[in-house]
């Protein structure tokens, strides 16, 4: 007979402890220790066997790497926040929140990708109310089979007589293995789902997608472990109350982590929005005050973003400083380079600042567009709307260079930006390759200037 025990676990990072603790000593969290029954059993055979030989040490120059190890998606966005596409034998964990659209989006790659072999898995809803959904979305691949089950060992089952070119888990909270003796969802569980996922999609080089559930705090729920154990994490974000979504990589072994993909929600699904700068930049009929424009990058993809600003007399005696998709204590910091080193009466107002399209910038770059809105809001004197911005701002007020400028430039002369101003510290900027004027700055003076001239 298997031996029965207790063991308490921390649900933020995992760690084990023969008693209940009122604070982890591995992540310091408070009140987060659970018992689980742990029931000690011999490990049972897994139901999917190893197409490959046993693994023998070889050197590095004799590992050979080809073209093939990657797959190719219909879905140019999220390929490219996967880093060019989707790599073999690879585990993702996908997360966001409740009704952001994780399962819609992991059914549209399995029934939009002819000829790919799908096998996708859910513990959370039937195969009628699945589809029903794929009858919405638009079914295109006749190849994707759908599997209503919870038991771990049973999908290793059914993916060894259907072999799967792709697989779905929707979710892993709601897996659970016969070999641990503890509740669905629990730390130990997941874990243990996870690691033996993760065997199968080395052994058998089939990429196995992890839809996870997130906590309040934003974070993905289960112990801190499992991204570790994972080869990409991916968040989908965005506000329900808004169509638009945000697709971005938090770990990444194959590829970048500063990509962005975004998704428009519609009525037949998530539909990739190939040029976001109609999202985020706003058409005005007229001039408005406090609207500036920034050239960023996310990752290797150029983006024009609408930065808007509003300064008004405190109300109360200490005034505000409010930010949406920005730094704060950056905003403060220019705040007083512009006090300090441009003479800008701002101690005594009020300072709103929004990223439009509800997505969050850290680009250097912005520095230069958000006090550039801020000063037109102050004067209430609009900007030119065929102006573009990109630079950073130095504590004492220089115009400092930022990356890959060329193609910020590139980015606005395709727009049909007329000018851009950057720092004339740049190198290997010649005005003259580009059809737009690019205005070449050094101090904050030089751009207050040439913004109001």
């Amino acid at each position: 007979m298997s031996k029965v025990k207790s063991a308490f676990f921390c649900q933020n990072c995992g760690y084990e402890a023969p008693k209940w603790l009122g604070k982890c000593p591995s992540c310091n969290e408070w009140n987060t220790f659970v018992e689980e029954r742990i029931e000690k059993k011999v490990p049972q055979a897994v139901a999917f066997s190893s197409t490959s030989s046993k693994a023998v040490p070889q050197t590095i120059q004799t590992i050979s790497t080809d073209e093939g190890m990657r797959m190719q998606l219909i879905d140019q966005e999220l390929s490219r926040v996967l880093g060019g596409g989707l790599v073999l034998g690879s585990l993702i964990l996908f997360g966001g929140e409740p009704g952001i659209g994780k399962s819609t989006l992991m059914l549209q790659l399995a029934i939009k990708n002819k000829d790919i072999k799908v096998l996708y898995v859910s513990g959370e809803e039937s195969e009628q109310q699945i589809k029903i959904r794929a009858d919405r979305v638009g079914i295109e691949n006749q190849e994707c089979f759908i599997l209503s089950e919870t038991h771990l060992q049973q999908v290793f089952k059914h993916a060894e007589d259907i072999q799967p070119n792709i697989l779905i888990i929707d979710s892993i909270q709601t897996l659970y293995s016969s070999d641990i003796e503890s509740t669905p969802g629990s730390v130990s569980q997941v874990k243990e789902c996870t690691a033996q996922l993760l065997r199968y999609a080395k052994t058998t080089n089939v990429p196995v997608f992890l839809i996870g559930h997130i906590t309040k705090e934003g974070s993905l729920a289960g112990p801190k472990v499992l991204e570790h154990m994972v080869d990409c994490v991916l968040q989908f974000e965005g506000d329900r109350q808004h169509v638009y979504r945000l697709l971005r990589a938090v770990k990444n072994r194959f590829g970048s982590t500063n990509e962005l993909g975004i998704y428009e929600m519609v009525g037949g699904g998530l539909r990739e929005v190939l040029d976001p700068t109609d999202i985020l930049i706003h058409h005005k009929d007229s001039a408005l005050s406090g609207i500036a424009l920034a050239a960023t990058m996310e990752g290797m993809r150029p983006l024009m973003i609408e930065v808007q600003a509003l300064v008004s007399t405190a109300a109360y005696g200490t005034p505000q400083r409010s930010s949406t998709g920005f730094d704060a204590k950056r905003l403060n910091m220019l705040l007083a380079v512009m006090e300090k080193r441009c003479g800008f009466k701002l101690a005594a107002k009020d300072v709103f600042l929004n990223i439009t399209g509800g997505i969050k910038v850290v680009d250097p770059a912005m520095d230069l567009a958000v006090v550039a809105a801020v000063l037109s809001s102050n004067t209430d004197l609009s900007l030119d709307s065929k102006t573009a911005l990109a630079a950073e701002v130095g504590l004492s007020g220089e115009i400092r260079p930022v990356s890959r400028v060329e193609q910020r430039i590139a980015e606005a002369q395709k727009l049909g930006f007329e000018r851009i101003i950057i720092s004339k510290y740049c190198k290997g900027i010649d005005p003259k390759n580009f059809s737009i004027k690019v205005v070449l700055c050094g101090k904050m003076e030089e751009v207050v200037k040439a913004l109001f001239a």
